[in-house]
């Protein structure tokens, strides 16, 4: 569960009876994910854990609030979300609005509007949290918050916010031009900042947990772990769906977020810790399949050690249940990067930086070193795997191209001509991060 919130205590505000809460997230976790909290009231903006709903929850609405009828589990998007609340309006459901990348929510599993005049607890002169629940309840925001926007006195629709492109997406308004009165704040704008963009000074602290920095955004958005492929039920996903721990059951497999059908992707996985055989496995796989990797036709794994009858000082590739003795063995601390050139059909693994088998990933058809040669997947696309084989438990940290393993900046950079991602080693010329933008390179 995330443990990280930012934490600020109001002073007077221009008029509490308004205000206009907007934020980019990208949600990770099932649990209540709390946006904005106020006071220890529960006043708070959260996804409901029992049922992914969005939902408005004030101390004097005491039956919940407003909950959408809409859910939200896609672990892989960034929803911009936007709640307006002017309680002096004369109707009901003219004084709270949710507007979800643009558009007015208007269909509510509950309705419990506000009394007119309410004056909120949000936008008051008490303690506010991003990210948490008041001290009573440890509902936190497990995922990636950005461009926080807090506007005192004025109540703003989605367009004050956002746009759509010559595309038809919605995007931010990076700097908008809007005005925050004087509780209002920006923060969260291009980096890991919680320093007030807004000119207010209203500069927030780290109440808990570690803020770490990400590339991952609503413009570019980064391939992470599925929960959704987590068959068995066994895996525990921490750090933006990042890292993955494996308990000590059965053979456990997840699979990535971003799907492949062409060109050439790079991405890093850091063994963090293993017990038993190191019988952790990286590689790709059909997103027809959820096999423990490496045991279909359409599925490619490298594992750490031979292991069984195999040589124990040796790594083993595996494809289609047929495991061959394979490159270096690889243990706790080990990063294993993995070169997919669907332009060629190849797949190559580095441990620390160096390709395995004088693998040589710009080497197009010839294919020099590459672990295997590829077939058409038969769902017709191919997707990062990670997991561990039974009787041994794994803890898996990724780098998609945040730069980070878990927590941890990675240590120097390596070099990337696609100028996507950073990568603790140089990325193979011609390849990129798998992200939405690396997608459409």
């Amino acid at each position: 569960m995330a443990s990280t919130y930012l934490d600020k205590t109001l002073s007077t505000p221009t008029n509490n009876k308004i205000y206009t809460f907007s934020a980019w997230v990208k949600r990770s976790g099932t649990e209540y994910n709390v946006m904005l909290n106020a006071g220890s009231s529960r006043d708070c903006f959260r996804f409901r854990g029992d049922n992914d709903r969005l939902h408005f929850f004030t101390n004097e609405a005491t039956t919940g609030g407003l909950a959408t009828n809409r859910v939200f589990r896609d672990k892989n998007a960034f929803y911009h979300l936007v709640l307006a609340v002017d309680t002096t309006q004369a109707t009901a459901s003219d004084r709270v609005k949710i507007y979800v990348n643009g558009v007015q929510e208007t269909s509510f599993a509950v309705t419990n509007y506000p009394a007119q005049n309410y004056t909120n607890v949000i936008n008051s002169a008490v303690n506010h949290r991003i990210g948490k629940a008041s001290n009573v309840y440890d509902e936190y925001f497990d995922g990636i918050m950005s461009h926080i926007h807090f506007i005192d006195g004025t109540a703003y629709d989605a367009s004050a916010f956002g746009e759509y492109d010559a595309n038809g997406v919605w995007k931010a308004k990076t700097s908008p031009s809007v005005t925050y009165g004087n509780n209002g704040f920006f923060i969260l704008k291009d980096s890991a900042s919680v320093t007030d963009q807004s000119g207010n000074g209203n500069n927030f602290t780290v109440g808990g947990g570690t803020l770490t920095d990400t590339l991952d955004c609503s413009a570019n958005v980064f391939c992470t772990w599925n929960p959704l492929t987590n068959m068995n039920a066994s895996a525990t996903f921490s750090n933006g769906n990042n890292t993955v721990f494996f308990n000590n059951t059965n053979e456990r497999h997840i699979l990535a977020t971003l799907g492949m059908n062409s060109g050439k992707f790079y991405w890093e996985s850091k063994l963090v810790s293993h017990s038993g055989d190191s019988l952790a496995k990286v590689g790709i796989e059909s997103s027809l399949h959820n096999d423990a990797g490496g045991y279909a036709v359409d599925s490619y794994g490298y594992r750490g050690e031979g292991g069984g009858s195999g040589d124990p000082s040796s790594g083993r590739k595996v494809n289609n249940g047929t495991f061959t003795n394979w490159g270096s063995s690889y243990t706790a601390g080990d990063i294993i990067g993995c070169a997919v050139d669907l332009d060629n059909n190849k797949i190559y693994f580095s441990k620390n930086g160096t390709w395995q088998e004088s693998g040589d990933p710009t080497s197009g058809a010839t294919g020099t070193g590459s672990a295997f040669d590829l077939i058409a997947p038969v769902s017709g696309f191919y997707h990062p795997s990670i997991g561990k084989e039974a009787s041994s438990t794994a803890t898996w940290s990724m780098n998609f191209g945040n730069g980070y393993f878990g927590t941890t900046a990675v240590a120097s950079a390596g070099t990337n001509a696609s100028g996507i991602g950073i990568f603790e080693y140089d990325v193979p010329t011609g390849y990129t991060a798998l992200s939405t933008k690396g997608l459409n390179l």
